[in-house]
């Protein structure tokens, strides 16, 4: 039996990857093909991936990458297929060697000779059919049964007049369907898509110029190629969402070792300080003790040689009266008597090199102790900015959880008018303050600062705990920090804690310093918009923190002899640059 040439179809042997005919086809175990490097490539390239891989077509996943060997019988079908092509006998029975039906003889079969010939070596064309039947793909979903063989023979429509530059089956559209779109020109159906120019078109078009030559397929066929082409990127897709997934969850777990390694961190930050708060305290004890015990030995040796001194005074004392009575004496017998022993000089001892010295009056203990903490405090301060450069990243300062304890003493500060330079402009409730560009009619008390633009709080402390927060937003320049009620506060000022005024400072937007003599350079890396002002007048210590961020920016420790006032200085407005105010904030406790 011949192979009935007229019902194979090029769709049956094409790859849904490629889009080429099959070469080496393999069929996964859910029944499709496909050829052996496409399938390979597409589960190498993460159409799989390490859990399972998917079939392109259906979607069907496979937890072990199948083992696809070559399907011979579909290997041997497609050859076939391809020597037919070769010979040029046409697949859609539109022209010679087609299967040809008279409009007069609907029943009249396919006469024999229109049969193309065997070729040598061509396998018989009844074991042919039956591979065919047993093998063949389907027609895609939608396709008429009509295009599969029927099996009386029974003849078939004729296919349309009109011959297209490329093969195409009977199962394909006809312009005979009544469900299809028509041609806005030729008002037949649009069953024809022309890849050049991406529109799908009827059989006239294809013969017109403007789509002679180009490369036009059955609109159902690119249909269905296209579908497949979804499929697989859809896939892709979803591995790309996977990816995305994969990466979130993997920053979000980095989140949670951050945060876990920075509780660590601060744990065992603040144990190895606590244990060196303990062993200074200790070794300040020990000094103490020290100290103590030499003065003490000092003092025991000075009264025992006062002792030892008292007695030979009084000894010499004596020996002086008796002579002094001896000279005065009237009986020669008791004078003769006496003078030889009273003549005789005593034996004395020689004071002349005894001293009471010590190691305190001269100095040797602070000369040994103030050099060694010198340098233990250099050391300190170099210990943040070691840490911050030993990060790979620009680093974050950690939050400091301190400042929500010292937030527990905020008090209301308001600011004080009278102390306020001329051109300082004060808000109702005294809690704002910015420069003027003129100089008011203000009296000039004796508490008012009249060369350098800064005003001091009502409030001033000399003992406990106090806290309070300014808002200096984006202003260029600023101070802000405590000065010592007895400060100068006329004409040209040294400011430096020596002088009663400790405070922070920001110039040029963003140099910061804390203004001892010289000055202190800090390092800030988060510029701050509002500045926390710690200060423990017992421990004579000031703190500033950076309250958005929970950062402690810098801390310095002294004594206050006097009652200290908040200070503040909102700096000239550098031609509107720096005219926005400090704003004295309420405390909102930070979590």
């Amino acid at each position: 039996m011949a192979l009935p040439a007229a019902f194979l179809s090029e769709d049956q042997f094409t790859c849904s990857i490629c889009l080429e005919v099959f070469s080496n086809p393999v069929s996964t175990p859910c029944g499709h093909s496909f050829c052996q490097a496409c399938i390979s490539s597409y589960w190498d390239g993460g159409g799989g991936n390490t859990k399972s891989y998917q079939c392109p077509l259906c979607k069907e996943s496979f937890r072990k990458r199948p083992e696809l060997h070559i399907n011979r019988t579909l290997k041997e079908i497609t050859e076939q297929f391809k020597q037919i092509a070769a010979a040029g006998v046409p697949m859609d029975g539109r022209g010679g060697g087609g299967v040809e039906e008279s409009n007069s003889h609907p029943h009249h079969h396919p006469h024999p000779a229109l049969s193309p010939p065997p070729r040598p070596g061509e396998m018989p064309g009844s074991i042919f059919a039956e591979m065919m039947t047993r093998f063949q793909q389907l027609p895609a979903p939608g396709t008429p049964h009509a295009s599969l063989p029927h099996p009386s023979g029974a003849h078939q429509d004729p296919p349309p007049s009109y011959s297209p530059p490329r093969r195409y089956t009977l199962s394909g559209p006809s312009e005979s369907s009544p469900s299809l779109p028509l041609c806005p020109i030729h008002l037949r159906g649009l069953e024809f898509f022309c890849r050049t120019d991406n529109t799908c078109v009827c059989s006239v078009c294809v013969e017109t110029a403007q789509h002679r030559g180009h490369n036009v397929i059955p609109a159902k066929r690119e249909w269905h190629i296209k579908k497949s082409q979804l499929g697989i990127a859809e896939v892709e897709l979803k591995d790309l969402t996977c990816e995305r997934e994969r990466k979130v969850e993997e920053i979000q777990n980095s989140l949670k070792e951050i945060q876990a390694a920075a509780e660590r961190d601060t744990d065992g930050v603040v144990c190895a300080f606590s244990k060196l708060i303990s062993c200074v305290e200790r070794c300040q004890a020990e000094m103490l003790e020290v100290i103590e015990m030499t003065r003490r030995a000092a003092e025991h040796r000075a009264q025992s040689l006062l002792r030892e001194l008292g007695e030979e005074i009084a000894e010499l004392k004596k020996r002086s009266t008796a002579l002094s009575q001896l000279a005065v004496s009237e009986d020669y017998i008791d004078f003769l008597k006496m003078f030889p022993a009273l003549s005789t000089p005593p034996q004395a001892k020689n004071w002349s090199n005894v001293s009471v010295s010590s190691e305190l009056t001269s100095g040797v203990i602070l000369s040994t102790v103030n050099p060694m903490m010198e340098r233990f405090q250099e050391e300190m301060r170099k210990l943040p900015e070691v840490c911050q450069r030993s990060s790979v990243d620009q680093p974050v300062p950690r939050p400091n959880p301190k400042i929500r304890r010292v937030q527990e003493y905020a008090d209301n500060i308001t600011l004080d008018s009278n102390t306020a330079h001329p051109r300082l402009i004060i808000s109702v409730d005294g809690k704002q303050v910015h420069c003027g560009d003129r100089h008011q009619l203000l009296p000039d008390s004796p508490e008012r600062f009249d060369r350098v633009v800064c005003v001091l709080a009502h409030q001033g402390f000399s003992s406990g705990r106090h806290y309070w927060e300014v808002e200096v937003g984006g202003k260029t320049d600023w101070d802000l920090g405590v000065a010592s009620h007895s400060v100068n506060r006329k004409g040209k000022i040294t400011v430096s804690p020596a002088n009663g005024y400790w405070f922070l400072s920001l110039r040029d937007r963003t140099d910061y310093a804390f203004r001892t003599e010289p000055a202190t350079s800090l390092m800030v890396n988060l510029r701050p918009s509002r500045i926390g002002i710690y200060v423990d007048c017992d421990k004579g210590l000031v703190s500033f923190y950076n309250v958005e961020a929970r950062v402690l920016i810098y801390t310095f420790t002294d004594s206050f002899p006097d009652t200290i006032h908040p200070f503040f200085s909102p700096c000239t407005n550098k031609s509107g640059r720096n005219e926005a105010p400090l704003i004295i904030c309420p405390v909102a406790m930070t979590e």
